[in-house]
């Protein structure tokens, strides 16, 4: 048995599919290419049926990724597998990933089918794959509560079918490390063909197990493992990327296993993820949170100073974290700023860069040293919504306690189309007055649901994050931000989400539905 475990990325399926992370083509494919540096070996890229808009960034991926096997999900319906085979059809390197569930709750309540039934559109689904690919993922959904005996039949059908790779997914986060060790042990041992099969582990964090039991699958014979960055996906998530490799990374002499993981792109990869669906990393969460190389107890810094292994199992460094922080200022150049950008995991085209630097230029007049943080903070702003079509020209909020005059903002907005139109208008608050504003302006009538603002740096000069969520037409929409100045974090944040609605009007008046069709496995 190989010592390889495939990373099988389902960011852009599982994960931009759960509720508050979707993402537009545009980034979905930033998102697909960082995927591709970090060393994934299959990015499912989608649910290629759901919608024309799902299809078309699948189809786009497949065709701008070549380093990385490009795959996309179908049920076993024929509709399905053909939009799927479709949308693959320009990869390089492909796979189609088709699934039915298994489990007697399955069965009788959703599929409503029998055993011999849900056999046989198996077969006829794999066998529909194999005209699009030769390489196709067969998933037994519920696969955990499936009867043992039953899964080995199933199992079996779909290798004699000509599937090559086999997920046995824990669909709702039920199992236990010790329960899917035997599992996959008496799967990779008693099913007639296993050999010529990559059995593969999908868990999900329902109990906080996902990669745990994905660890413990290995254990018992799984070549594969699906994951996700930052751990997201439907409900709790599924098994978090970072923390499935950098476990095998860091207990290699416990597992005797690799991953073909860059390691040093992990932060990057991370933070780029968080950026663009809007929804930031808690301090402490494992591998890329704020805290997971911060010390602060007295007698931890005592031990760090004396020798960093003492309360460290890993580097910063081993993820793409800088133990130094390089400062620089207004008088660096593009050379500088591309350098640092690459030493914090970015490559940036030259567009980006000029974009970046002339935001760096802005930022390095205003401060006195510009740290990684900001420096990040204004790659990630660029990664965020793409181009326009609106930007803010100016802004000016004026507000106190003197008297019982509300805050008023004025604020000017460019079009690409070349207007340049503005307002002044009074609320309750100056957040209000601005994004009360822009909808003025910009015809949109959103709702804000939530706010946030953090400092992504320190000191008086400090680089401020937004974060908004904002509802229209009974669809939710998040938005990030920044600046020196909050309020106008929060109006690029806002901003970001109008041009979000705009970019997705153009591609709905060309056919796009956007409207998705939830797959679980």
């Amino acid at each position: 048995m190989t010592n390889k475990i495939k990373i099988f990325d389902t960011t852009l399926r599982d994960g931009e599919q759960a509720p508050g992370f979707s993402m537009d083509g545009g980034q979905k494919l930033r998102m697909a290419r960082a995927l591709s540096e970090l060393g994934v070996d299959i990015i499912e890229a989608g649910f290629a049926v759901a919608s024309p808009g799902d299809f078309e960034a699948v189809q786009t991926i497949a065709r701008e990724i070549t380093g990385t096997t490009i795959c996309s999900l179908a049920r076993c319906n024929p509709g399905d597998i053909r939009a799927a085979g479709d949308a693959i059809a320009p990869a390089k390197k492909s796979r189609l990933h088709v699934f039915i569930a298994t489990s007697p709750l399955h069965r009788e309540y959703k599929l409503k089918m029998s055993k011999d039934q849900v056999i046989e559109k198996a077969v006829a689904g794999i066998t529909l794959a194999l005209e699009y690919t030769d390489n196709v993922e067969f998933s037994c959904e519920d696969a955990i509560r499936t009867e043992r005996d039953y899964l080995k039949t199933v199992v079996e059908a779909a290798i004699a079918a000509g599937a090559t790779t086999i997920n046995i997914p824990d669909t709702v986060g039920y199992t236990t490390p010790e329960e899917i060790t035997d599992l996959f042990r008496f799967l990779t041992t008693e099913v007639d063909g296993a050999a010529g099969a990559v059995f593969s582990a999908h868990c999900h964090d329902d109990l906080g197990l996902a990669v745990a039991n994905s660890l413990a699958a290995v254990r018992g014979g799984a070549r594969q493992i699906e994951c996700a960055l930052n751990g997201i996906g439907e409900r709790a998530g599924n098994c978090a990327l970072e923390e499935v490799a950098m476990a095998l990374r860091t207990r290699n002499d416990f597992y005797g296993l690799d991953t073909g993981i860059n390691t040093q792109k992990i932060s990057m990869a991370s933070k780029m993820l968080a950026s663009i669906t809007g929804n930031p990393l808690a301090r402490n969460k494992a591998i890329v949170g704020a805290n997971a190389f911060a010390h602060e107890s007295g007698i931890h810094q005592h031990g760090m100073l004396a020798n960093r292994e003492t309360y460290e199992i890993m580097k910063p460094e081993d993820i793409g974290l800088e133990p130094d922080n390089l400062v620089l200022g207004k008088h660096s150049g593009r050379a500088a700023l591309k350098h640092r950008a690459e030493k914090l995991g970015f490559t940036l085209s030259d567009n980006q860069l000029q974009s970046v630097f002339v935001d760096f230029k802005t930022l390095a007049d205003k401060k006195k040293e510009v740290f990684d943080a900001d420096v990040e903070a204004l790659i990630l702003g660029e990664a965020i919504g793409g181009a326009g079509p609106w930007e803010i020209d100016s802004l000016y909020v004026s507000a106190g306690s003197q008297g019982n005059e509300n805050p008023e903002a004025t604020v000017c907005l460019n079009h690409e189309d070349g207007r340049t139109i503005g307002t002044s208008l009074k609320a309750g608050g100056p957040v209000n007055a601005v994004l009360l504003a822009m909808n003025k302006l910009t015809g949109h009538n959103l709702h804000l649901d939530s706010f946030s603002a953090r400092s992504v740096t320190e000191g008086e000069d400090a680089m401020a994050e937004a974060d908004i969520r904002v509802s229209a037409n009974g669809e939710s929409y998040n938005g990030r931000g920044t600046s020196t100045d909050t309020i106008l974090a929060t109006a690029r944040a806002y901003l970001d989400v109008i041009n979000r609605i705009e970019r997705r009007a153009k591609r709905v008046g060309k056919g796009d539905s956007q409207h998705p069709i939830a797959a679980q496995h």
